[in-house]
């Protein structure tokens, strides 16, 4: 199928198609004219780098990712998938304690802002001054 195809397949962009596979994601054969063609497997392939972006992986740990789907009976590279989506994990985890830090922080300036707005609601109103 054509890029157009499978764009309309996938619900992807033919620039995010391209993109794939510029990153090594996925693969195409041309025609003589030059055109992308990919096979019905793309579909799947798609999907799942979707997922994958989805999940918060980068292209770059995709990339080391897929693999694992390509040569499933291989150990050693069942193990590198492992590690990089650990270590996403670990990145994430991280990424949610700090926005957990400052979530905190502006709920510290939400409640001071919220005392301030209560006393000056109730402060009477300062006396005109004689002129």
């Amino acid at each position: 199928m054509r890029i157009g195809e499978l764009s309309k397949c996938t619900g992807v962009s033919p620039r995010s198609l391209r993109y794939y596979e510029e990153q090594g994601l996925l693969t195409s054969s041309r025609s003589g004219a030059g055109q992308r063609h990919y096979s019905d497997a793309a579909v799947q392939r798609v999907s799942l780098i979707r997922q994958l972006f989805d999940a918060g992986m980068s292209s770059r740990v995709i990339a080391t990712v897929l693999p694992c789907v390509d040569i499933p009976g291989d150990l050693g590279v069942a193990e590198e998938t492992f590690t990089a989506m650990m270590r996403e994990r670990d990145r994430i985890d991280a990424d949610i304690a700090h926005l957990t830090e400052t979530r905190d922080a502006l709920d510290v300036l939400i409640r001071a802002n919220s005392r301030h707005r209560a006393e000056l609601s109730t402060a009477p109103e300062p006396l005109a001054q004689p002129t």
